[in-house]
Parts: structure tokens; C-alpha cells; sequence
């Protein structure tokens, strides 16, 4: 594991609860206005259809998924298991900011400063939704999905870490079983589907957590397992400060982790302090799907 990610994981030890699980936040949901710039990201992302439709299941069943793996032992746990992406595929000056929405009791919130910071600049950004989330917040993710700006990502049914055996992490109850990962990610991976028009592309479970086996099932499933190069906000526990000292270390390819769902936390005022610095620098931003074809 590079040297620049294992200093992260231990902040995210730390902090990763606190922007799933932290104390309860007021959520904004009035409608932010101002429309994506041309800006400084990068360029005019491509519209993906917004077609509310009927719910479009992944091909494989969950009973083929429990025939399939419901015997297999898994052999890894943690951030880094077989065909998890944890960068793109370039040494360019590209970098991939990534929010997760963690939803559930405290973990609704909506950040506007920060996504309207990146309405402002034209930032894109990959946007992890976890079900619960969406509920919480109907209107304010119509609009996030109807913006080519952002692209909207599967952070699972209910925040689980990915795991066939029922491990844990951080103190969040893992999946238990093959058939349970397939719930966790089905789940949502139904709902955005039916709400978008076409299946999410991306998955991140809660606290990005998985062990080979969970992450070959979220494959199956015809999604792939975004993890991140740059843990940003220590699960939004990061002063404003420390989100843009991370955030400005990024190098070329970088997936960076933060949060936009706990408004009074550091991440919105980090990111504005960042993104200046790093276009300076002669960086650009994109959506995961802009570089992971």
C-alpha cells in the first residue's frame, strides 16, 4: 500500500463515523440557486439519461449470487481487495472528488455550501448516495441528478460494510452473508436505476469496507468498487484547514474520499480552499466515469 494512503487510513479510523453516524444535523433543503459554469473543471460533462422508468434490476438474481459465493471464504479485509479502484488510470494532473451522503440517523444532512461552491466553479464530482439518503432528501437529489455537472453513485442500502461473514468496521455492522451484500448493493442499485433511467456505475459500501469475495459480487452486479486514494475529511472530522492540506496534497490520478452530508463539519470551506490552489497548479477535475471507462 503506498505510504500516502497509509497515513490517511488512520485519520479515517478516527473519524469515519462522524459523517455516517454523527450527531444529528439540520438539513437545508431549500433549492440552491445558480446554474454549473463553464468553469475551471473540465468542461461540459456528458448528460446521462434522467428518465424516471421502471426499476431495473441487476441480471444476476440473488439466488444466483448465493449459489455462486455462499460457500467461498474470503481472504482480505479492508480498502483493498481485488478489483477495488482506488485510482484512475493516469499520472496527468487529473484529480476525482468523490462525496459520500451516508444517510440514517445524523448522516442526512445535505451540505449546500459545498455543492454550490462546486456549482459555482463548474466543479464535476461523483456523488455517493446511500438510500436512506435519497429519502431523507427527495427534492434535493432530483435536482443533483438532473445537473450533467455531478454524477450520482450506489453508497448502498443501508451503509453496511461489504462482508460475507458479518465483519464489522468502526462499529457499523457488516453484511453477514452473500445474499445480504447482494441486498445491500441491489437495493439502491434498483432505486437509482428507476429514479435515473440507467443503472449507477459506481459503488462505495459505508465506510468503504469489503472483503474479495463482497467486492467480486458488487462485480456481478455490473458496478465497480470505487475506493479512494485521498482520504479528504476523515469522515467530515477534519477542520477546514486539514481538509485543504489533504485535499491540496492530491497528485495526479487521485480519487479523493470526503463528505457532503454534514453541513456544520469542515469539508465545505476545505474543498473552497483547495479546488483554487490546485487549479492554480494546473489541475483539472472530472466524474469517475470522465477517466474509468
Amino acid at each position: 500500500m503506498p505510504s500516502s494512503r497509509r497515513a490517511v487510513l488512520a485519520a479515517m479510523a478516527a473519524g469515519a463515523l462522524a459523517g455516517c453516524a454523527g450527531p444529528a444535523r439540520t438539513r437545508d433543503g431549500a433549492s440552491a440557486s445558480g446554474r454549473p459554469g463553464a468553469g475551471t473543471g473540465s468542461g461540459t460533462p456528458s448528460r446521462t439519461p434522467r428518465i424516471t422508468g421502471s426499476a431495473a434490476a441487476p441480471a444476476v438474481t440473488r439466488a444466483d449470487i448465493v449459489a455462486r459465493y455462499d460457500r467461498r471464504k474470503p481472504r482480505t479485509w479492508g480498502f483493498d481487495a481485488p478489483g477495488v479502484v482506488h485510482a484512475l488510470p493516469t499520472t496527468q494532473r487529473v484529480i476525482a472528488l468523490t462525496f459520500d451522503a451516508c444517510g440514517g440517523p445524523g448522516g442526512s444532512g445535505y451540505d449546500r455550501k459545498l455543492i454550490d461552491f462546486l456549482r459555482r466553479r463548474g466543479i464535476p464530482a461523483t456523488l455517493f448516495l446511500n438510500s436512506r439518503w435519497i429519502d431523507a432528501n427527495p427534492a434535493i437529489f432530483r435536482r443533483l441528478a438532473a445537473e450533467p455537472l455531478f454524477e450520482i453513485a450506489n453508497h448502498g442500502t443501508r451503509h453496511r460494510p461489504l462482508s460475507v461473514t458479518g465483519r464489522s468496521a468502526y462499529g457499523i455492522a457488516g453484511t453477514r452473508n452473500a445474499g445480504e451484500v447482494y441486498d445491500e448493493v441491489a437495493g439502491n442499485h434498483v432505486k437509482l436505476s428507476r429514479l435515473l433511467g440507467a443503472p449507477p456505475r459506481f459503488f462505495r459500501s459505508g465506510t468503504a469496507y469489503c472483503d474479495d469475495i463482497a467486492a467480486r459480487i458488487v462485480t456481478d452486479l455490473g458496478e465497480r468498487f470505487a475506493g479512494f486514494t485521498v482520504n479528504g475529511d476523515a469522515g467530515a472530522t477534519f477542520t477546514p484547514e486539514e481538509v485543504r492540506r489533504t485535499v491540496t496534497a492530491a497528485r495526479g490520478g487521485s480519487i479523493v474520499i470526503c463528505h457532503m452530508n454534514q453541513p456544520t463539519g469542515g469539508t465545505a470551506r476545505g474543498i473552497a480552499a483547495a479546488v483554487p490552489h490546485l487549479l492554480a497548479s494546473g489541475y483539472r477535475f472530472v466524474r469517475l466515469s470522465d477517466e474509468l471507462h
